[in-house]
This record gives C-alpha cells, sequence and structure tokens, in this order.
C-alpha cells in the first residue's frame, strides 16, 4: 500500500512539472538555447542533490549583498506558480534587476531544507520582461496553500496586524496576524492552536543576520509596538527558521493603531493601589537583571518613570531582588526629588523566603497608615505573599492589600505538574490559590476587604483565577476596559493577562476607574534597560504592563 502512494505521488508530481513546462512562459529569443529544468522539478524532489541545472525564471526580488540574503529570487508562472532562491554572493547589487528575465547556470542543492542554485556559474539577462504579477493570498483561508508557494512572489490585500516584535531587534523581524492581534486567555486545544497558526506570518528584513544596523520597521518615535498594522503587503514568501515568512519587495506601510499611552490620569483624592512586575531588579549585576552598572542605571530610570507614572498610593512590586539593599536602593531612586507629600515607605517582609525574588509593597504614609503586615509562609509558595493592613489617613474603614507571586510557566518537570493546557506548573499555581484564600480568611479583620495584587502567572480562562473568581472575587482592571485591552504580557506574540487587583463586591464597588498601562508588554525587548537601544522614559521598563485602580473610601 505504502508503495502504491509512493508512486501515485510521483506520477503526481511528474504531472505537475508537465503542467508547468506547458503553461510557463514562453522561452526569451535572447536566452541561450540550453536544456532548462523547470523550477517545479527542482521543488519537487525529482533532481537529485549536487546537480549542476540551469534555470529560467523573471527575477521577483533581489536581495545582494553581505548584509541580505546574498541572491535573487526568480519565478515561472504555473498553477501554482514555481520560485526558486539563486544564492550568488559575489555579485554586485545592480547585476540583476527585479523584472529581468534570466538564465542561470549553476549547482542544485539545499540550504536548511530549503532548495536554491548557487555556485552559480553562467548568468544571462535575456530581457526585461517586468515583473509578474503577485499571487493574492489571505489569512487564514489560504494558509493551506503557503506551503505549495515558497519563493512566489505574493501579496495581502488584507491588512495584518503586528502580534510580537520579540525579535525585531535581534533578527529584523515582526510577528504578524490576519484578522486582528493575538490574544490568549487560556491554554487552547490542538485545534485552536492550529488556527492560531493559520492567521500569522513573519515580516522578515531580506537578511538573516543577527542584530541589524539599523532596526527595520520603526516608527518615527523609534519602536514599532504590537497593534499596530501593515497595509499592502508585498514580498517573497519563504520559509525558515520554522515559520512562513515574507521578504518584502515593497517598503511596508505601517499604520500606528496602537500609539504609546497617556499616563493614568491623577486620581483626583481617590485612593489608587496598583502592582508592577519589576522585571528582576536586583543589586547583584549579572544574575537574572542588570548585567551591568550602566544596565542597572537605565532600569532605574525606567522604574522611577514608571512608578512616578502610576502614581499609586499602595503599589505591589513583584520580581525584586531578596535582598532589603535592592528595595531601598529602589525606594531611594523614587524618593528622590519628589515632593514630600508623595515619597513613599516600604512595608517591611519579616519572612520573604528563600528564593532569589520576593514580593513588596511601597505605601505613601501621607495617604495610608500601615496597621500591621504579615506573611503567608506555607511551603505550597514559592515567593510568600505579603499581606498589609492600612486605613486611610485622614480616617475610614481599614483594608488590606496582598502582594503575590505565583510559579511561573518555565522550568518544565518531564513528569507530573507538565503542560496540559494551561502551561506546566499550573496544579501547583492552583494550590498556591487554594492557599493564599484559606489564610486570607483565617487571617482577615473583621470584615476588611484585602486586595490581592501581583502576578498569578495565568490567563484569565486558567484554574488559578477561576478559583478567586469561584471565591467571589472580582478583576478590577478588566471590568473598565473593553476585552481586547486585557492583558499584560505577551508571549510568542499572543497577548494575555498574567497580572491582577482582584478583589470581592464590595470592595470592587468602591473602584471609580480601572485599567492596564501598556507601557511595556507592546514595545520590542530592544528598548529595555539591557537592550540594544533603552529607550528613555517609561517604555520597557518591565516586560510587564502595571495594572491600576481608583477607590472611593
Amino acid at each position: 500500500m505504502q508503495g502504491s502512494t509512493g508512486t501515485f505521488r510521483l506520477i503526481t508530481v511528474l504531472l505537475w512539472a508537465i503542467a508547468a513546462q506547458l503553461v510557463a512562459a514562453p522561452a526569451v529569443a535572447d536566452c541561450p538555447h540550453a536544456l532548462v529544468t523547470p523550477l517545479i522539478e527542482l521543488r519537487s524532489g525529482l533532481v537529485a542533490e549536487g546537480r549542476n541545472v540551469t534555470v529560467e525564471g523573471a527575477v521577483t526580488g533581489v536581495f545582494i549583498g553581505p548584509e541580505r540574503l546574498g541572491g535573487f529570487f526568480i519565478q515561472q508562472q504555473g498553477r501554482p506558480p514555481a520560485g526558486l532562491f539563486v544564492y550568488a554572493p559575489g555579485l554586485s547589487a545592480d547585476a540583476v534587476r527585479p523584472g529581468d528575465q534570466v538564465q542561470v547556470a549553476g549547482r542544485f542543492n539545499h540550504f536548511h531544507g530549503r532548495p536554491q542554485v548557487s555556485r552559480v556559474d553562467d548568468l544571462h539577462i535575456c530581457a526585461h520582461t517586468g515583473l509578474p504579477d503577485a499571487t493574492v493570498v489571505r489569512l487564514p483561508e489560504d494558509a493551506a496553500r503557503l506551503a505549495d508557494l515558497q519563493d512566489v512572489k505574493v501579496r495581502f490585500d488584507q491588512p495584518l496586524t503586528v502580534t510580537g516584535n520579540y525579535e525585531l531587534g535581534r533578527y529584523g523581524s515582526l510577528r504578524l496576524s490576519a484578522d486582528g492581534r493575538l490574544h490568549r486567555r487560556t491554554g487552547a486545544a490542538h485545534a485552536d492552536r492550529e488556527s492560531v497558526q493559520a492567521r500569522q506570518i513573519v515580516l522578515d528584513d531580506g537578511s538573516y543576520r543577527a542584530n541589524p544596523r539599523p532596526i527595520p520597521y520603526l516608527a518615527a518615535s523609534g519602536t514599532r509596538r504590537a497593534g499596530d498594522r501593515v497595509e499592502a503587503l508585498t514580498g517573497i514568501l519563504t520559509h525558515a527558521f520554522d515559520a512562513h515568512r515574507v521578504h518584502p519587495t515593497r517598503v511596508p506601510v505601517f499604520v500606528e493603531a496602537n500609539p504609546r499611552p497617556a499616563m493614568p490620569a491623577a486620581p483626583g483624592g481617590m485612593l489608587r493601589v496598583a502592582t508592577l512586575n519589576v522585571e528582576n531588579y536586583f543589586l547583584t549585576l549579572g544574575q537574572r537583571g542588570a548585567a551591568n552598572p550602566v544596565q542597572l542605571d537605565q532600569q532605574r530610570k525606567k522604574l522611577n518613570a514608571a512608578i512616578r507614572g502610576i502614581d499609586a498610593d499602595v503599589l505591589s512590586l513583584v520580581e525584586v531582588e531578596n535582598r532589603e539593599a535592592a528595595l531601598d536602593d529602589l525606594l531611594r531612586t523614587v524618593n528622590r526629588d519628589m515632593p514630600a507629600a508623595l515619597r513613599y515607605q516600604a512595608v517591611l517582609h519579616r519572612t520573604p523566603g528563600t528564593d532569589a525574588i520576593r514580593n513588596a509593597i511601597l505605601y505613601r504614609p501621607t495617604r495610608v497608615s500601615l496597621l500591621d503586615a504579615e506573611a503567608d509562609v506555607d511551603p505550597v509558595h514559592n515567593r510568600p505573599p505579603l499581606l498589609a493592613w492600612f486605613s486611610p489617613a485622614d480616617g475610614g474603614e481599614p483594608f488590606g492589600v496582598v502582594a503575590i507571586h505565583f510559579k511561573a510557566k518555565v522550568g518544565c518537570p518531564e513528569t507530573g505538574d507538565v503542560d496540559l493546557g494551561q502551561g506546566c506548573w499550573n496544579q501547583l499555581r492552583t494550590r498556591q490559590a487554594r492557599r493564599l484564600l484559606d489564610w486570607l480568611a483565617g487571617v482577615r479583620r473583621a470584615d476588611a476587604p484585602v486586595l490581592v495584587a501581583g502576578d498569578l502567572n495565568a490567563y484569565h480562562g486558567e484554574d488559578p483565577l477561576l478559583e478567586f473568581l469561584a471565591a467571589g472575587k472580582r478583576d478590577l482592571a478588566s471590568r473598565h476596559l473593553p476585552p481586547e485591552r486585557h492583558y499584560t504580557y505577551v508571549f510568542h506574540g499572543e497577548a494575555g493577562q498574567l497580572d491582577y487587583l482582584l478583589a470581592r463586591k464590595d470592595l470592587a464597588e468602591r473602584v471609580v476607574a480601572a485599567g492596564i498601562w501598556h507601557i511595556n508588554a507592546d514595545e520590542p525587548p530592544f528598548l529595555g534597560f539591557a537592550g540594544r537601544s533603552p529607550a528613555s522614559g517609561p517604555w520597557r521598563s518591565s516586560d510587564h504592563d502595571p495594572v491600576w485602580a481608583d477607590l472611593h473610601w
């Protein structure tokens, strides 16, 4: 049965090759007479590796030069059209032009599994016949066709959204998606993951070099935020590094559809509570945070701008180095040159645990009075949650704020608490949520409400958050935002919420305004404190966005 299937596939490929020869453009008179191998044969596996071949086609994209791909693409029309890359790094940049009909003699081989002609012995410009029409594709409808259109000129008539910019500074590429950006609310089933994949394409930069200079595709402000759009993308479709990608033959046109947001409006007499993951604020250099004094100085400046912009009266901090000196240093940085009425103090964490990072709480004594503080030291927690009890400085009912940071979705075990759709360690995060709820019930002061503030490392539809919702907690920020703004983190091009302010109904009803300040997750990492070009101001001060809420007290 397998032999019959293989024979059928071989016959099919041969018929494709014959059809390609019949429908291909007629030979150009000025091309030398030679035995030309149809491109579709080279792509189908019918031609042996290392064989000398002669190919013809129209040049569709030129990427010559040591800083580019080192060659050009040719194409023969057919159904589907067939394209191929010609690797010729020794050519001058003006040796061929898009629209030239060329004949190339060289060696057929593969580079990282991709067919190409290299070691060019002869290149003849037959004529300038003009560019072939681009093949129009749409996602996700044409996702299954992309494999048949490799090295072919394509055009996306639909707008595509920048859904990931993680590799922009490193490799000059952006992850794009159809029908808006990609969002993650929970671990998805296999079929759902396939549908998400079918919406994606990578915009490359005509080069596979690392650390491109200049970094491509930037706006005048020096960034390219997730949520921006690309219109009428046209280029050569390829497959490399496990993704379909497009090397543009026309300069991509961007629409800044997700501009940098203004800082949250001043609380206006309300009590503001917020949480911020500070992305490993370490004084110990070369550990998780800054690698050298320059990076540490950049991190200080960025976090200072972010914390001052948040303007919270009570601020939960996540990922502070587990040393008193680190929190003291950050506190001095923030308080420097700040009006006395706005300066912060830190809640003493007597039992921060043995993890490399700890939870912390800053507060303004002019706005709230610290009544007491305690921690949940149950061994289920990686970082003991810190609970602080406050009352408004001008009088009023007490309330609690507990800073939390649950187990991350990394460092996965081979057995046990493995990824079953919600990331690994989901069972542990769920136990941490249950334990915290039980502990809070036991230490509650009369009926004073407690606001849970921090990083759950769980998306909106995942078990740990569902434990809080089932216990009557409400997500304060998302109730005041449209669904497409419910995110604090971007991972593999998918935006999702990991950071929360959670409280029961009576406290939720005190919320006047709330939101997520998207200063970090949408920004490319090269703008961060350890990046190639750190941005000034709060932009990419962390990899998580801060969450805030204003309460009438």
